[in-house]
């Protein structure tokens, strides 16, 4: 017998993703339900290549009985819907932003601090923002090797990472800008098509935006406390996969072939690095697959100890859905996730 799992926002884009992952992974699933708003109730989602499941409303899915909920609803739903789910005896492993920084919800990224899932207390666990989540599997192993100081990063991020509104805003964008029709920004602040925006989330008072200070405080709550973290985000016009530039000041010397020799032993990491025309991974390069490429690894002689690096991945996957079902297996793997009766 395998383990009954609710995909909570499964018509959404990391919900069709997550359960795209658990059919490709084998998740041990005896069974799982498609679950998502009222008006996406009855619709109909694919589960690997033979399964269609029906989407079950949310308002009404009773999780008594349920094992595992893989959530992606938005953040005002997630905070609705989480914690009923918990009550009910569901271990819920939320995509969401609601929960990241509550201190009693450990936020995981398996190849990185899979220890503090030993923390479940109130039987949530939140999945980190997708640009974090590459970022601290790229420095983990630096960090373990020679102590990350401070991270200087500026991030060109894909129109996924705002969910399937805008995807269709860059395609209907594109099409009108390539016949001069008239474009009127609905999901981004300004013209996303051959353009980028230096805004992703909303502004807080010291100019920095939502998303720049979830890159310094879940880099902070997963890895190390003591790091300091800048980061500029940028929206480009890229369909999926995130890319960074990544700058980083450590305690100890690093050369550049250590950082390479660190970082190919790393679990998750694939190096990509041969200084040469084409030799470096893009953000189209890393859709559908499950790694964080790292390229561009070079001396920064602007710090004493400094590193610099090009980090990309896919958003929807590493950033997403897989890090949630990683969860879900290390979960099971340290013997935290029991079977409901």
């Amino acid at each position: 017998m395998g383990y009954r799992v609710a995909v909570v926002g499964a018509t959404g884009a990391v919900g069709r993703e997550i359960l795209k992952t658990l059919a490709e992974r084998k998740f041990p699933a005896s069974e799982v339900a498609a679950v998502a708003s009222p008006r996406s109730a009855g619709q109909q989602v694919s589960f690997g290549d033979e399964t269609v499941l029906t989407v079950q409303n949310l308002e009404k899915f009773d999780f008594a009985g349920w094992d595992i909920g893989l959530f992606s609803p938005g953040a005002a739903v997630s905070s609705v819907h989480a914690p009923r789910a918990a009550a009910a005896g569901c271990v819920v492993i939320d995509n969401t932003s609601h929960f990241r920084m509550e201190p009693d919800v450990p936020l995981v990224v398996p190849e990185v601090n899979p220890q503090a899932l030993s923390r479940i207390r109130r039987g949530i666990i939140a999945n980190p923002n997708c640009s974090t989540i590459q970022m601290v599997v790229a420095l983990k192993p630096l960090h373990e090797h020679f102590g990350v100081r401070r991270v200087v990063v500026a991030t060109y991020q894909s129109v996924s990472g705002a969910g399937k509104d805008g995807m269709d805003e860059l395609m209907l964008q594109s099409r009108r800008s390539l016949v001069h029709d008239p474009i009127v920004p609905q999901e981004f602040t300004k013209q996303i098509a051959f353009n980028c925006i230096p805004h992703i989330d909303k502004f807080m008072e010291d100019g920095s935006t939502k998303e720049e200070w979830k890159m310094a405080v879940e880099t902070r709550k997963i890895l190390d406390p003591d790091i300091k973290v800048m980061a500029t985000c940028v929206r480009v016009p890229v369909f999926i996969g995130h890319a960074e530039a990544v700058h980083v000041e450590f305690e100890r010397p690093v050369s550049v072939a250590d950082a390479r020799r660190v970082l190919r032993a790393a679990p998750g990491v694939v190096v990509m690095d041969t200084r040469e025309d084409g030799g470096y991974i893009t953000p189209l390069e890393s859709q559908g697959e499950d790694a964080t490429f790292v390229s561009r690894i070079r001396t920064d002689p602007t710090v004493e100890n400094g590193l610099a690096f090009w980090c990309v991945s896919d958003n929807l996957r590493k950033g997403a859905a897989l890090n949630a079902v990683q969860i879900a297996e290390t979960l099971i793997a340290q013997g935290l996730l029991k079977k409901a009766a």
